[in-house]
């Protein structure tokens, strides 16, 4: 039997006796056969029954990249903790980067159930209102869930350069990277999935920002197929908590994301913003601007 290292003890007996904790600590579930594992920072003097920020990185990442380490520190000198989550992306007690020498078997919407986990877990701790966030691709999955699910905790919902996409830009994207054509490699893969064999593993496909490495089919497929839905603005109508989205004004990852949301907010329900010299990370003082913007969209609705 594992024990808990000391660290994860402390925070337990924090949590029950309702004392915040001073920096970031690690937070460990079981889904899925899997040990996930998040960054619990409370900010100083709140509880989680005061409310918590759930945080999605983007593709392939973790949760001490500096998008979400910075942000999390800011949130926290305002006074709003979070709750910082590695998707597993497959891998049992994920950390860092994903190591593309890995065999690339999770799927787009794993985190769907991976974020309800998560919400499951602060609820029942006694959390207070949950704000979903999501950056990049994380964006997107946070939106999927936002408009398909409900969860009693979810209240608010922000997203951060959260991922466009149009079928063109996917194949040119995918050639580019992987030096073959998109259609061929998907073929095959869609073929193999229908025929029950998702499992199977294509040697040297690549995927996302992985070239050469090993896919099963069913994870290409997920990840490549033509859904609409991966174009977050228009995920965006089906929304059903109000939503603050942020966009970089230089942003070069994300394309045509202000053009698509700016003509739906409405100030109330769907709020967006633009931070003129902000590329697609939010870097340094950026991560300022964006928890200003977070904090202004919480006092808000209160």
């Amino acid at each position: 039997m594992k024990l808990p290292r000391p660290t994860e003890l402390i925070v337990a007996a924090l949590l029950v006796l309702g004392t915040s904790v001073a920096a970031a600590d690690e937070i460990k579930i079981q889904h899925g056969g899997l040990t996930l594992n998040a960054r619990l920072s409370l900010a100083d003097g709140k509880k989680l029954t005061d409310g918590v920020v759930l945080m999605v990185h983007g593709t392939l990442a973790h949760n001490a990249m500096d998008t979400i380490a910075n942000l999390a520190g800011v949130l926290a000198e305002r006074g709003i903790s979070s709750l910082a989550v590695n998707l597993s992306l497959g891998v049992d007690d994920r950390h860092g980067m994903y190591d593309c020498t890995v065999t690339h078997r999770h799927r787009h919407l794993d985190a769907l159930p991976e974020i309800e986990a998560w919400l499951d877990w602060l609820k029942s701790e006694g959390a207070g209102s949950v704000v979903l966030f999501g950056h990049s691709r994380g964006g997107n999955q946070a939106a999927r869930f936002a408009a398909g699910r409900s969860h009693p905790s979810l209240q608010r919902l922000v997203l951060l350069a959260p991922a466009t996409w149009n079928a063109t830009r996917a194949a040119a994207g995918f050639e580019n990277r992987h030096g073959r054509p998109l259609a061929g490699a998907f073929d095959r893969a869609n073929r193999l999935s229908e025929a029950g064999r998702g499992g199977e593993v294509l040697a040297k496909h690549g995927l996302l920002y992985c070239p050469g490495a090993d896919v099963t089919a069913e994870s290409l497929v997920s990840y490549y197929r033509a859904d609409p839905q991966f174009d977050t603005p228009a995920v965006l109508k089906d929304v059903k908590v109000p939503t603050l989205v942020v966009a970089g004004g230089k942003d070069t990852v994300v394309k045509g994301l202000p053009e698509a949301v700016k003509p739906l907010a409405d100030g109330k329900n769907l709020a967006f913003a633009v931070i003129d010299d902000a590329g697609h990370f939010f870097l340094d003082l950026f991560a300022e601007d964006v928890a200003d913007l977070i904090e202004e969209f919480l006092a808000a609705g209160s």
